[in-house]
C-alpha cells in the first residue's frame, strides 16, 4: 500500500492507495482517524483487485492542518472529498465513509454526481441535532470527538467505544490517531455542528438517486440500529440495514473479512431499481 500526497484547494492532503486496478473506490475514515484504519482492506485481496484510495482529512494522520477551521465542517471536508476524487480522477468511484466519513460523504452527494454508490456504516442520517438522541447509543465516549484537547485516557476511553464491548483487540493504534489529530479539528467541527451547518441528511438519503448500503456493526455501542431501520431509503441495498456478525463501530478494524466481503457484493451485484 503506496502513500502519497496531493493537493485540493490549497491543501496538502496525504492518501493511501492500492495496486488494484478495478472500480475506485475511496474510503472517508472517521473522526480522529485516519486512513490508516483501512489498510486491511488495501493490504488484502480486496485491494488488488479495486482501486483503493484512502485520504487523511486535514488534520489528521499525515495531512497538514487546515489553514481555517470552517475547512473543519461537514461542508468544508465535503469540498475536500469532492476535490480529491476530482484530483485523482475517480469521479465514478465507491464512495465508502464510516462514522464521520459517512456524514461527509452524505454531504458531498450533490457534489459527487458520478459516484457509482455509497456504503456507509457507523453513520445514522439525521435532519437536525433533535434527532441525535434517536440516531445514537448513550456513551459519554461521544464527547472526546468534540473536544480540542484530549488527553490519553479520554482517547483509550474513545477507541474503546469503537469496538464491540468486552473486545481483547488493541487499540494502540486508534489512540495514536485521536492524540495526533488537530484538536482544532474536534472543537470547530462542534461548533459548525452546533450552528447546524450540515446537511438534511434524512432527505438527502431519501432523494438519493444511487445504491446505497447501509451497515451496522451487530455490537455497535454508539449507533441506534432502530433508528437506522427507520429510514426512508429508497435505493437502500437490499432493501435492509446490513448487520455485520460479531463486528462494533469499526468493522474495518474488527472483521475486515466480512467487510471487504459486502463492499465486493455491493460492487459487483446487479443494480435493483426501487
Amino acid at each position: 500500500m503506496a502513500q502519497d500526497l496531493i493537493r485540493v484547494s490549497g491543501q496538502e492532503i496525504a492518501y493511501r492507495r492500492s495496486p488494484g486496478e478495478g472500480r475506485p473506490v475511496v474510503f472517508v475514515h472517521g473522526n480522529s482517524s485516519s486512513s490508516r484504519t483501512w489498510h486491511h482492506l488495501l493490504d488484502g485481496a480486496f485491494g488488488r483487485r479495486y482501486r483503493c484510495l484512502a485520504l487523511d482529512l486535514p488534520g489528521h494522520g499525515a495531512s497538514s492542518p487546515a489553514a481555517e477551521a470552517e475547512t473543519y465542517s461537514l461542508p468544508g471536508y465535503a469540498a475536500i472529498l469532492s476535490g480529491f476524487v476530482d484530483a485523482l480522477d475517480a469521479r465514478d468511484a465507491v464512495i465508502v465513509g464510516w462514522s464521520l466519513g459517512g456524514h461527509i460523504a452524505l454531504e458531498a452527494v450533490p457534489a459527487l454526481p458520478d459516484a457509482t454508490g455509497y456504503v456507509i456504516f457507523g453513520t445514522p442520517p439525521v435532519s437536525g441535532l433533535a434527532d441525535l438522541p434517536n440516531a445514537f447509543q448513550p456513551n459519554p465516549a461521544v464527547q472526546t470527538g468534540f473536544t480540542a484537547d484530549v488527553d490519553p485516557e479520554a482517547a483509550l476511553a474513545y477507541a474503546t467505544s469503537f469496538f464491540a464491548p468486552d473486545s481483547t483487540r488493541s487499540t494502540d493504534e486508534l489512540v495514536a490517531d485521536i492524540l495526533r489529530t488537530d484538536g482544532t479539528a474536534r472543537s470547530a467541527l462542534a461548533a459548525s455542528m452546533a450552528a447546524t451547518r450540515f446537511a438534511d441528511e434524512v432527505e438527502v438519503v431519501a432523494a438519493l438517486g444511487k445504491p446505497l448500503a447501509i451497515l451496522h456493526g451487530e455490537r455497535e455501542q454508539l449507533v441506534s440500529l432502530d433508528y437506522l431501520s427507520k429510514l426512508n431509503a429508497p435505493t437502500l441495498w437490499r432493501g435492509a440495514v446490513q448487520v455485520v456478525p460479531a463486528a462494533g463501530h469499526a468493522p474495518q478494524e474488527e472483521t475486515p473479512d466480512e467487510l471487504a466481503g459486502l463492499l465486493d457484493q455491493f460492487i459487483t451485484e446487479p443494480v435493483q431499481q426501487p
